[in-house]
């Protein structure tokens, strides 16, 4: 039996050696069984290039599956939507074709259905492989032929994502990134925010509700059509426009993928679509999610496992994106959908465990890495599963990043539930520094998730109403005061050490008030709550401004210093005085959190040398108390030989020195 490096990277996985066998095992087959001795990957994941419709030097063939169809009819603009007129003939394997030897027969923007018959009835469906959706006076959707006359004419060849540079992502939804009460598009998107990202100094655009879904409150995560770009903000070019634009200003741009369930909309999307629930998912009750209402998919169908990598390959190479996160991967690995605690490493090996979506994740990580060897994966997955951020041939699953999904949860904890005085600084750190051994993580102290109407961010946590009459610069308010100084901190220190990637939800960074609430029937579909204040951090006379300026200080030095990459070394943990202190490379770090007391430091981290500061919480430019003192001399000298370093943080004060060789 081959031993995989996995084990060799954390004993307490030796008594899984079997277990991870059988997960090599399970890859091995399935690889096997899709492609035979000659295909690659990329190959395979071709759906996209047979099914739906194609305009050919005839005129146009549209091609469907539909296993439990009887017959099926295409219908729509082109014909007056006639149900009979044009039959599609049964080409085997459950496929049906049409030939249409007009080029006019079909044209670009021209809407399309088609009537799938079957023993128990007959019923309109959205073609599979559509691009391109609108929706009708009656609310439903219909699927649109995208075939403009000319290509999108792309200008990002020379555009390459920085591989050695650590990953800045700003999470977006375009919808609700403008400031009116109205949905955003992805041309205003393109016009106002991404510029507001490159001053920010993010180098990455994440991307959310791109793929079609006709609830919008869904947040995006109920998709119809896996192939379609979200009709709410705009067409297939307009994204194009934006991706193309992000990366001629020098940044990448990821796409949240949801292949972890589908929405459970027969009328406009792929549930039910040739009468039965298992075309896609598994029949019964195990192709239901329980807590989500919507439909899990058959991993160990090769049928589906062709159309989910189809859709990869498409997005990647459609629409240029550079990176994917997959959304909800921990409810894929678990048959109860890891709707448990994980307490021991048994649970991550049990009868619970879906070895087929493990399988399905090893094969879309090798699909995506052989389309776009630089393509970024991070997985969505709060379990914790051994391997997710490990090469394949290592044993793991392939991912390139895990999001660090339990550090927004120790935060929140604390802030809810612990006064300042009983913060604890070790349990701080454990969930700082924990990884797997040598998979990386994605930090963030918040993002969408925490943004939610029924949750807080962590600036609402803080403040929390004081933020609606007392954010002006020239006021003094004690709960203020402790807001600003505690959100610049947490940022800084999640942003340091909880990941070698960072992660913000656009208008975090400045501590945007209030929640996220989409328009629905109980709020009277208001879009008051689904929008952006950016105006807040324009505004210099808000304190909104200082920790608009503190973040963007923060991300150069962190992101153009490269210090998520290099390692961690605690020097000063002291519970009593709320203290935290050390190193990165050439950088000093030190946190006071106290609430009260001034935390005098002795450090010996380089003996003989001096420090400069580099940045501090406590600027005057980001709302503090001192004066502004930057790479001007050394802040921080020691007196004579051997002494030790010794920093002064007044309460609530984070710093950073660089050393003096």
């Amino acid at each position: 039996m081959t031993r995989y490096k996995i084990l060799s990277y954390d004993p307490y996985l030796a008594p899984y050696e079997r277990d991870i066998a059988l997960r090599m095992a399970n890859y091995a087959d399935m690889r096997a069984r899709l492609l035979g001795e000659e295909l690659s990957l990329s190959d395979f994941a071709n759906g996209r290039q047979f099914y739906g419709f194609h305009q050919t030097g005839d005129g146009w063939v549209y091609r469907e599956w539909a296993p439990n169809a009887e017959q099926l009819y295409l219908i729509g603009d082109f014909n007056g939507w006639n149900r009979e007129s044009h039959p599609m003939r049964y080409i085997g394997n459950g496929n049906y074709e049409i030939l249409l030897p007009d080029q006019n027969a079909l044209a670009h923007g021209m809407q399309v259905r088609v009537l799938v018959c079957t023993k128990d009835g007959a019923f309109d469906r959205i073609p599979l492989y559509i691009t391109r959706t609108l929706q009708q006076p009656d609310h439903r959707f219909n699927g649109v032929i995208w075939a403009p006359k000319e290509d999108f004419p792309w200008t990002d060849a020379g555009f390459k994502r920085d591989a050695k540079e650590p990953l800045f992502i700003y999470e977006c939804h375009v919808g609700m990134s403008g400031e009116q009460y109205q949905i955003s598009t992805f041309l205003d998107f393109t016009r106002d925010v991404l510029p507001r990202i490159q001053r920010a100094g993010y180098n990455t655009v994440q991307l959310m509700a791109v793929m079609q879904h006709p609830y919008y409150g869904s947040f995006g995560y109920q998709v119809t059509n896996f192939f379609a770009v979200s009709s709410w903000f705009g067409t297939p070019d307009d994204l194009k426009n934006l991706i193309n634009t992000a990366h001629n200003m020098g940044m990448a741009v990821f796409l949240d993928l949801v292949h972890s369930h589908a929405a459970n909309n027969a009328v406009d999307g792929i549930a039910g679509f040739d009468g039965t629930q298992h075309q896609f998912f598994h029949a019964g009750g195990r192709g239901d999610h329980p807590a989500w209402g919507t439909k899990v998919f058959d991993y160990g169908k090769p049928e589906v496992v062709h159309f989910l990598l189809s859709n990869i390959k498409y997005w990647l190479e459609e629409y240029h994106f550079d990176g994917l996160r997959f959304d909800g991967i921990t409810s894929m690995l678990y048959r109860n959908h890891g709707m448990s605690s994980f307490t021991e490493y048994a649970m991550y090996f049990s009868h619970n465990t879906e070895t087929q979506a493990i399988t399905y994740l090893q094969l879309a990580a090798e699909l995506s890495k052989e389309i776009n060897p630089d393509c970024v994966l991070i997985a969505e997955d709060m379990s914790g599963m051994p391997g997710m951020c490990l090469p394949v041939a290592e044993g793991g699953i392939g991912f390139d990043y895990r999001l660090g999904m339990g550090m927004p949860d120790f935060w929140i904890k604390t802030l809810r539930d612990a006064r300042d005085e009983d913060w604890d600084m070790g349990q701080l750190w454990y969930e700082l520094i924990q990884r797997r051994p040598k998979e990386k993580v994605v930090g963030y102290c918040e993002s969408h998730d925490q943004a939610l109407v029924g949750d807080k961010t962590i600036m609402f946590w803080l403040a929390d109403q004081e933020m609606y009459w007392h954010m002006n610069k020239w006021e003094q308010n004690d709960k203020i005061d402790r807001a600003v100084a505690l959100h610049k901190m947490i940022r800084l220190i999640t942003c340091a050490c909880a990941g070698e990637g960072y992660l913000n939800f656009m208008g975090n960074e400045f501590g945007h008030p209030e929640w996220i609430d989409f328009p629905r029937e109980s709020n009277g579909w208001s879009f008051h709550y689904a929008r952006r204040q950016w105006r807040l951090s324009d505004d210099e006379s808000l304190r909104y401004a200082f920790l608009l300026a503190f973040d963007r200080a923060m991300v150069e030095l962190l992101k153009g210093k490269r210090l998520l990459l290099l390692p961690t070394v605690l020097l000063v943990q002291d519970e009593a005085a709320k203290a935290l202190v050390f190193t990165k490379g050439d950088y000093l770090f030190a946190f006071n959190f106290h609430p009260r007391y001034t935390y005098i430091a002795n450090v010996d981290p380089a003996p003989n040398y001096g420090y400069d500061l580099v940045l501090n919480t406590n600027w005057e430019i980001f709302g503090g108390a001192e004066a502004n003192e930057s790479g001007g001399g050394p802040a921080y000298r020691k007196s004579q030989k051997n002494a030790p370093l010794v920093i002064t943080l007044p309460r609530r004060t984070a710093l950073v020195c660089k050393l003096l060789r």
